[in-house]
């Protein structure tokens, strides 16, 4: 392990020396002036014509020198494109060719090419350089991701702590995993394109909060010096978007980034992006059939159809997909009917079947664990579960025909929760007795627990117009739809442990 960081490090030291030659040589390997560009490698592609003039740039990702004329392959943002290099062609003298090209420029070097089309005798697309521009010189080794006949790629950049780390390595090599992050931007403008065409409002909430309120989970804490306060990353925006129904703004949404100071995992990062949606006049059927018709609508965009294939399963999202209650899900997978039990009997339940616990859960973190740890996982196709207990839905209207249940849906995709959603509590008393019974029951140390948020009290009494609300896990979503099981394979800059 040493000898490699030896060699890499003396191949460092040896570009950095390049750069004391080109100078010399009056090149400047980091020019500001703006180099203008009038194709890409897909355009040339898709419309070529011989002798047509370009002018490209992209990132060197191969070089194979010969005698008097060589080959680069150009990669930009659109792809590859093969570069025609002739001593004799070039606008240089015969002494700067043989130094700048054949000896100054590096696997990694981002080039300027002015030229025109041609085709090789192998029926090649190429440019046929008339002029190469150094525009950034790179002072690292790439790693030579190589393919051979069949289609195998090997050398290649897979570490997978080193790629996250150095996501911009892992762009410039990794074609599948630039692919993927793509995707994620695509599958937002698709989302944020369908909420617009229903005169949805994208709005913006404070990320700085005073109390970590619309959901349960630790919080980073910091300290605003001005104000000589403490004040909290967001760990949810819910409360603020129905301030904004209470205001009179009847369809809001926004692409929230919250923070949660809890554990890293393959589903779960400290920060991370969850799409929040609410809808005055409207209950959570209504957003199930919502949810039924965006799901389409992104897959139909990114596959042209509506099934998704993930590992060997197909995932059809053709309507009307499965809906089943909590309890309903809960005997299923378990074999026991819990919807009448008591806390006591459903911890003695939890031993039977071998869920972990511990000693201080109540009855919705009991049964909770129940389903997470027993069927969760076992849910592949897209299936609401609907009508959770009371004691889970702090936030959530009882349910209208059903005591002791609320008005409360989960979406559950290939194992994983890919959406929460309510017909939202809007009555401030209800509201403030839940806050104090969540408070009491999850019994948390004073500078953890859930605080009160009077001021979204306040905003309820005078008046919240029934509604209903959404929370879709952005990363997790585009792991469904990219083929990923592990969240930092779609987030542009995950994180990761210090080195």
């Amino acid at each position: 392990m040493g000898m490699i960081h030896g060699r890499l490090y003396d191949q460092h030291l040896i570009r950095i020396n390049k750069l004391k030659t080109l100078k010399e040589i009056n090149i400047n390997p980091y020019p500001s002036e703006e180099y203008t560009i009038t194709s890409n490698s897909k355009e040339i592609s898709n419309n070529y014509k011989t002798n047509t003039h370009v002018i490209i740039a992209g990132r060197i990702i191969r070089i194979r020198r010969m005698g008097q004329a060589s080959f680069i392959e150009l990669k930009d943002k659109e792809g590859l494109i093969q570069i025609y290099i002739s001593r004799n062609n070039l606008n240089y003298d015969n002494k700067v060719y043989n130094l700048f090209f054949k000896q100054l420029l590096d696997l990694g070097d981002i080039i300027g090419i002015k030229g025109y089309l041609f085709k090789t005798k192998n029926n090649h697309i190429s440019v046929y350089a008339k002029q190469i521009n150094l525009l950034s010189k790179c002072l690292h080794t790439l790693p030579n991701v190589k393919t051979d006949k069949s289609g195998h790629t090997f050398d290649s950049f897979d570490k997978n702590e080193k790629r996250h780390r150095m996501k911009y390595v892992d762009l410039m090599v990794n074609e599948e995993m630039k692919h993927v992050l793509l995707t994620r931007i695509q599958i937002i403008t698709f989302i944020r394109h369908y909420l617009n065409q229903m005169n949805c409002l994208e709005v913006e909430t404070p990320i700085l909060q005073p109390i970590p309120g619309g959901a349960i989970a630790r919080p980073f804490i910091t300290y605003h010096n001005t104000l000589k306060r403490t004040f909290y990353l967001r760990i949810s925006n819910e409360l603020y978007l129905k301030q904004l129904l209470v205001g009179g703004l009847e369809k809001v949404y926004e692409f929230s980034r919250n923070f949660r100071n809890e554990g890293i995992d393959k589903q779960h990062n400290p920060e991370f992006t969850i799409l929040e949606l609410y809808v005055a006049y409207k209950d959570y059927y209504w957003m199930m059939t919502l949810t039924e018709k965006l799901l389409q609508h992104i897959c139909w965009n990114i596959y042209q159809g509506l099934t998704l294939k993930v590992g060997q399963q197909d995932i059809h999202f053709i309507s009307p997909l499965k809906q089943i209650t909590f309890f309903e899900a809960l005997k299923h997978y378990t074999g026991f009917d819990l919807s009448h039990l008591l806390e006591n009997e459903i911890r003695t339940i939890c031993n039977e079947i071998n869920v972990q616990i511990d000693n201080n859960m109540n009855k919705g973190q009991l049964l909770d664990q129940i389903f997470s740890q027993k069927c969760e996982q076992q849910i592949i196709k897209p299936t609401f579960i609907i009508d959770f207990p009371l004691e889970m839905s702090p936030l959530a209207q009882k349910h209208r025909f059903k005591n002791g249940l609320s008005e409360r849906f989960e979406l559950i995709i290939n194992g994983v929760e890919i959406a929460n959603s309510y017909s939202e509590l809007n009555d401030p008393r209800d509201q403030l007795k839940r806050f104090k019974q969540h408070m009491k029951l999850y019994n948390q140390r004073e500078d953890e627990k859930m605080l009160i948020d009077h001021d979204f009290i306040l905003s309820l009494e005078y008046g919240l117009p029934p509604c209903t609300g959404i929370g879709f896990g952005i990363d997790r979503l585009i792991m469904l739809f990219t083929h990923q099981r592990n969240i930092k394979e779609v987030l542009f800059f995950p994180t990761i442990k210090s080195v």
